[in-house]
Order: structure tokens, then C-alpha cells, then sequence
């Protein structure tokens, strides 16, 4: 009988221990797992400034604040909230084609120049393209079709990314530059994205986690953006599209993939 007892305790003790090292193994790993999402979160850029803001039309906007000097375009083919850079979703695309320009240090940044949807043309029509000319430290809007029609101080040192035309200082007609741009779908409610700029050189990648027309969009960037100083800027792709990621905010648009989006350097 106490042999037999004893046999008894010793299996349910070995399961016991069994039991208590599965759950520290999976705390192990839980914690293993949080660890890699806090120090890739650690390493990650700091050379910005996060808002939000509800502007008096309802438009819900969140802002990355930073240099132009600290934005590249970059090809991701995923999700702006899922990949490990912070920044926004770029310009139109088709499938795995950019229609939009997005040039660094004039290449474009998906294949060669000349190649369809490589960034190297804003396809179809000639659009509202940021442009950060390095060695002046100053960016711009130019209307063009293709990058190399940009106007930049040194062509080794530049980005340029394609868009539609905001012209925020042009008043009501505005909507004309835009029209002439072929702006898709303006009047339908869908969120926004855009970068625009101040008069200090300061660079606001914007986007709406709120549904709204492309004049709502422009109104509430006008109303809650960049203090009354801001000179231009562009819209980028919206709708489904419109993405950003970074160390307070993650927003999926509708979870698709993009092709390009703005990343911040550091």
C-alpha cells in the first residue's frame, strides 16, 4: 500500500511539474514576444512630432510631424501599419504599378527610369508632385508628368513624390487645379492623406481616420494643421489607401496593401 501511494504522488508531482513547465515556457515566450515588439518599437525613428486633431467639419486627422530631410519614398508591397518603419501610404497605384512619381536622388524607386509604374512618371497626367530639393533644404509643389521635369539645385541630393495638387493658397480655385489633375473621386466620402508644408520648412504627413470629401480634407488640414503658417502640399492616394504608422498611432485604411509609402529615416 505505501508503495503503491507513493507511485501515486510521484506521478501526479512529475505532471505537476510537467503542467508548470509548459506555462513558464509560454510565459517565456510570451514574454520573449514582447520583448521583440518593445525593442523593435525602441529602435525605431524619434525625429518627429505625433498629433491629432477634429476639425469643426468632423474630419478626425493624425499627423507625423518632422524634416523633409528625414523622408524617403520607399517600396514596402504591404500595409503601412504593418511594416517596421513609421510614416504614411504614398501615391496612386495599380496592382504592383506606381502611377505616381516616387524618385530618390533621381531613381526611381521601383525599377528603372522609363520602365512603367517604375515611380519615374505621374501616368496619364502632368500632377501636383513634392518635391524636397536637399541642398537648399526647401520644398516645393511642381506640376509635371515626368520626374525628370523636376527642378532641383543638385539631382543627387532630392526626393519628389507624385500626388494631386492641394494649393492652399490659391482660394476657391483650388478645385480647378485639381480637376485639371484628374483627382479620383473628390466628392466621395472616403479618408484622406496628404503632406503639406509651412513656412518654416517643417513637413505634416497627415491622415484622416474619419471619412470625408477631398474639400473637407483640405478645410480641416487649413483649420487644425500647421498654425495658420502653411504654404502647400499634396494629396496623396486616399480611400482604403490611407495609412499611417508610428509610435502612438496605427491606421490600416482597410487593410491593403500599397505599394509605397513616405517612411521616416530616424
Amino acid at each position: 500500500m505505501n508503495s503503491t501511494v507513493k507511485i501515486k504522488i510521484g506521478i501526479a508531482s512529475i505532471a505537476a511539474l510537467g503542467l508548470a513547465a509548459v506555462i513558464a515556457a509560454i510565459a517565456f515566450l510570451v514574454g520573449a514576444v514582447g520583448g521583440t515588439r518593445d525593442s523593435e518599437e525602441e529602435n525605431m525613428p524619434r525625429a518627429y512630432e505625433y498629433g491629432t486633431a477634429t476639425a469643426t467639419n468632423g474630419m478626425e486627422l493624425h499627423f507625423l510631424r518632422t524634416r523633409p530631410s528625414n523622408i524617403e519614398p520607399l517600396v514596402i508591397r504591404n500595409n503601412v501599419s504593418a511594416v517596421p518603419h513609421y510614416g504614411v501610404n504614398g501615391g496612386f497605384f495599380y496592382e504592383d504599378a506606381l502611377l505616381s512619381v516616387a524618385v530618390l536622388n533621381d531613381e526611381p524607386v521601383h525599377g528603372e527610369t522609363g520602365r512603367y509604374g517604375s515611380g519615374g512618371a505621374n501616368v496619364k497626367y502632368a500632377r501636383g508632385t513634392l518635391v524636397w530639393d536637399g541642398a537648399l533644404d526647401r520644398l516645393s509643389v511642381q506640376v509635371v508628368r515626368q520626374a525628370k521635369e523636376i527642378e532641383v539645385s543638385d539631382r543627387a541630393r532630392f526626393w519628389e513624390q507624385g500626388g494631386i495638387s492641394m494649393s492652399l493658397v490659391r482660394g476657391e480655385d483650388w478645385e480647378r487645379q485639381t480637376a485639371e489633375e484628374a483627382a479620383p473621386l473628390p466628392d466621395q466620402t472616403s479618408l484622406r492623406s496628404g503632406a503639406v508644408y509651412d513656412k518654416e520648412g517643417n513637413l505634416y504627413l497627415v491622415v484622416s481616420s474619419t471619412k470625408g470629401t477631398l474639400a473637407a480634407f483640405r478645410e480641416a488640414i487649413l483649420e487644425r494643421i500647421g498654425g495658420g503658417k502653411l504654404v502647400d502640399g499634396i494629396f496623396l492616394d486616399g480611400d482604403g489607401s490611407s495609412q499611417l504608422r508610428s509610435r502612438e498611432k496605427k491606421l490600416a485604411g482597410d487593410g491593403r496593401l500599397v505599394v509605397q509609402m513616405l517612411r521616416l529615416i530616424e
